[in-house]
């Protein structure tokens, strides 16, 4: 059964945002997508493994030192054998793999360094920094010809302010000067904006903090962080989520920045429940939307979970919800129960090449037939009128042509990710279930047509195949880029 430890918990729901190609000027030459690291023209798969043993880095619950794996696509997708594996253990990956690291609880990318190859930015919640015990820390791997490689160490701006830097991220344009710009949260109220410019020898060409309102402490903070142009003025905007609060209440809410020339600016707070965000264009309008997750449910609306919408406009966002979506929704399979955590992973991308982005939303405590907390995932139609409960898809390991079988405590849909990993023009699915095998992990990729997702050709494969050590609970899946 998987154990989950505060901080990787909250370090978990950091934004699903299938990668777009960044705006930038006519004289450079950025990488075509923020997710192909080695310039073939393919999108590439991060898959996180934050509790894998590292060196012998001793097991401690489930903070172990941390993995990540990164799948190369190619015309026929991945496998397990295209992969470079990075701990800090890699040549060239600032740090030392340490017990309770939880190196790639948190991942992001973009090509921060402008070269024409995307690279990956990976968050370690739980690293000490010196003396400081836990202070976390996020690290640059640059991409290149011959993929991932190499790297330097995103420097903590306030180390006494907070604890857990690098528990979200967030890569995008924020102030439209066509560079790469990095957020970095941690459990304070204080995100870090580092801003284009970066160089392998050196930082961003300057920083700077926003202050969210929002709860402090142990797995508080800015517990997601999303980027996309909601409004089309060619600047990206950021989402935080985190337990909003102000002088009457608090509770589990999203809040909006909104990017521009001079920064990012404080738009507003969406107004329901949610605990995690992500951006994307679904009803094909040119301007990004906002879906946000409430995946804890309540007594009242939702038992077993929900998401939202928010419609993007030369505006900015709205803050009421343009529609809200359970499994007890017509059309949508399965119904709304206790503890189900539908929501708990969400990802966008165009799977049947329609122009709208469609969403992968999981539902990891999910019981199939007589194994409980096994997991599925349900697949909705982007549209003009934003996501249709019309021609839904579900999947789990009961589905025909998905690898594997429904088991007790398998958390199928750990994690998700919408992105076209075989060039097609259609987004495929990539699934983790961190629970899989004893807590070993699993991930699954699926192919998208304008069908919608299909399972011939269905790749699945565990840690132990991409050269990540089974002892103790790796985790494998928990975390996926995109």
């Amino acid at each position: 059964m998987r154990i989950r430890t505060s901080v990787a918990l909250a370090a978990l729901l950091t934004a699903g945002l299938t990668p777009l190609a960044l705006p930038v000027p006519a004289s450079a030459a950025p990488a075509e997508y923020a997710d192909d690291f080695n310039g073939d023209g393919y999108r590439d798969l991060v898959t996180g493994a934050p509790s894998a043993t590292v060196g012998g880095a001793a097991h401690a619950g489930a903070a172990h030192a941390g993995a990540v794996v990164v799948d190369y696509g190619s015309a026929s997708g991945i496998s397990a054998s295209r992969r470079t594996v990075l701990t800090q253990n890699t040549s060239g990956v600032p740090g030392t793999a340490e017990k309770g690291d939880e190196f790639g609880v948190a991942l992001a990318s973009g090509d921060l360094n402008n070269d024409g190859y995307a690279d990956l930015v990976v968050g370690a919640a739980g690293e000490d920094v010196g003396s400081d015990v836990d202070g976390g820390t996020a690290v640059i791997v640059w991409g290149g010809k011959n993929g991932l490689s190499g790297g330097r160490a995103v420097p903590d701006s306030a180390p006494t302010a907070h604890d857990a830097f690098g528990t979200s991220l967030a890569v995008g344009d924020l102030n439209g000067d066509g560079k790469a710009d990095l957020a970095a949260g941690s459990n304070g109220k204080d995100i870090w904006v580092h801003q284009g410019g970066f160089t392998k020898t050196s930082g961003a060409a300057s920083k700077y903090k926003i202050t969210a309102p929002i709860n402090t402490g142990g797995d508080r903070g800015a517990r997601s962080l999303a980027s996309g142009d909601v409004n089309g003025d060619g600047a990206d905007d950021l989402t935080v989520t985190g337990v909003y609060a102000d002088e009457h209440t608090a509770y589990d809410g999203t809040l909006v920045y909104l990017g521009s020339h001079s920064g990012l600016i404080y738009q507003g707070v969406l107004k329901e429940f949610s605990v995690r965000s992500t951006i994307g264009d679904i009803n094909g309008d040119g301007y990004a939307d906002i879906v946000t997750s409430d995946f804890w449910g309540d007594s009242i609306d939702s038992l077993g979970g929900s998401i939202s919408t928010h419609l993007g406009s030369p505006t900015g966002i709205g803050v009421e919800p343009a529609q809200t979506i359970d499994q007890d929704t017509p059309g949508v399979p399965g119904a709304d129960e206790s503890s189900d955590y539908f929501g708990w992973a969400i990802s966008l991308g165009d799977i049947n090449g329609d122009g709208y982005a469609d969403a992968a939303v999981s539902a990891d405590y999910e019981t199939i037939g007589s194994a409980d907390l096994t997991g599925s995932v349900t697949l909705l139609r982007g549209s003009p009128a934003g996501l249709s409960t019309s021609s839904t898809q579900s999947f789990s390991q009961d589905t025909v042509g998905v690898p594997g079988a429904a088991e007790d405590n398998d958390h199928f849909g750990s994690s998700v990710s919408l992105s076209d990993l075989n060039g097609d023009g259609h987004a495929d699915l990539s699934i983790g279930a961190d629970g899989e095998n004893s807590a070993d992990g699993a991930l699954w990729s699926l192919r998208g047509a304008t069908s919608g997702i299909t399972t011939p050709s269905a790749v699945s494969f565990g840690p132990s195949a991409v050269g990540v050590s089974t002892s103790g609970y790796p985790h494998f899946g928990w975390q996926m880029l995109g």
